[in-house]
C-alpha cells in the first residue's frame, strides 16, 4: 500500500527548529524508541564513520560516540535550529551537517554505519531515501532505523474525524511500503521488529502541548487553516474521552525498528 505524503519539508524543518530548546524535556517516548534501536546495533563492530540521520538535539549522536569511540561520528539534520542547539550542547569531537536525508552529502560507499531514530517518517520520498543510503553505505555497511507506522496517534486522528474533515494528525507509511522501498534499493533486511508504545495523559492538552514541544505537531498541507475554535476543541475533547483508561488518555505510537545492510 502506498501512502502519499502531503506535508511541506520546509515546514517540518521549521517546526523542529523552533522546538530545539524544549525537545529533550518532552521527548521521553523518542528516547525510549531510540534506546530500543540501540539494541540492534552490532556490539563488536568497529566502523570508521557513523552518521546519525535526523540527529535533532544530538542525544543519540553523543551516545553513538560512546559506543564507537574510534569512529568519526556525525549528526545530520535538516533543521538548522536543531543543529545550532546540538553544537552548543556537545563536544567538538562530534561533527554536524545540515542536509536533506534524501540527498546525502557523502561519497559513494563511504559510511560504515547509519543510525536514524524517528526521522524516516518525515521523508517525502522513501525510494530516494533508501537509494541514497545504499549509495553512501560501504559494502557490508548497516543502517539501524526506527520509524512510525500509520496507526500512530489513531486515537487523536479518529477523534478529530468526529469534528471536521481536515487532516489534523501526521500520516506515516505502512510497513509494506517501507520494506519494499528498502528492498528495491538493494538493502537486505537483517532484523525487523514491529511494536507499539502507548503514552498516557491526564488531559488532551498535555498530549498536544508535548507534540508542539518536540516539533511533531501537525505539518500536513491539508491541515485546517487558522486557529481551532472553542466549539471544535470541546467536541474534540469529548470524542477523545471515549478512549480514557484507568492510566489516563492513551496515545498509541506504532513503531518499526529495523537493521538493513548493503551486501558485501
Amino acid at each position: 500500500m502506498t501512502t502519499s505524503v502531503e506535508r511541506s519539508k520546509s515546514a517540518v524543518a521549521e517546526s523542529f527548529s523552533r522546538a530545539a530548546k524544549s525537545y529533550d524535556s518532552a521527548a521521553q517516548l523518542q528516547r525510549d524508541i531510540g534506546t530500543d534501536l540501540f539494541k540492534l546495533l552490532p556490539v563488536n563492530a568497529s566502523p570508521q564513520t557513523v552518521v546519525d540521520i535526523g540527529s535533532g538535539t544530538g542525544f543519540f549522536t553523543g551516545k553513538l560516540k560512546q559506543v564507537y569511540p574510534q569512529a568519526m561520528v556525525c549528526g545530520l539534520d535538516l533543521a538548522q535550529g536543531m543543529l545550532r542547539y546540538a553544537r552548543s550542547q556537545h563536544p567538538a569531537s562530534l561533527a554536524w551537517l545540515g542536509a536533506d536525508m534524501e540527498s546525502l552529502p557523502f561519497a559513494e560507499a563511504s559510511i560504515q554505519l547509519f543510525f536514524s531514530s524517528l526521522a524516516l517518517q518525515w521523508s517525502e520520498d522513501l525510494p530516494a531515501f533508501f537509494t541514497e543510503i545504499y549509495r553512501a553505505l560501504a559494502p557490508g555497511g548497516l543502517i539501524a532505523l526506527a520509524t512510525l507506522g500509520p496507526n500512530t496517534l489513531f486515537e487523536l486522528r479518529d477523534s478529530w474525524r468526529q469534528v471536521d474533515g481536515f487532516t489534523h494528525v501526521n500520516q506515516f507509511a505502512h510497513a509494506e511500503e517501507v520494506r519494499a522501498a528498502a528492498g528495491q534499493a538493494g538493502l537486505q533486511e537483517q532484523r525487523w521488529v514491529n511494536g507499539e508504545k502507548v503514552m498516557h495523559y491526564d488531559a488532551l492538552r498535555d498530549l498536544t502541548h508535548e507534540l508542539k514541544a518536540i516539533g511533531a505537531h501537525n505539518v500536513n498541507r491539508a491541515r485546517a487553516p487558522g486557529l481551532t475554535g472553542r466549539e471544535k476543541l470541546i467536541k474534540l475533547r469529548t470524542s477523545y474521552e471515549a478512549y480514557r483508561q484507568p492510566a489516563g488518555l492513551p496515545a498509541t505510537y506504532e513503531v518499526y525498528w529495523m537493521l538493513l545492510q548493503r551486501p558485501e
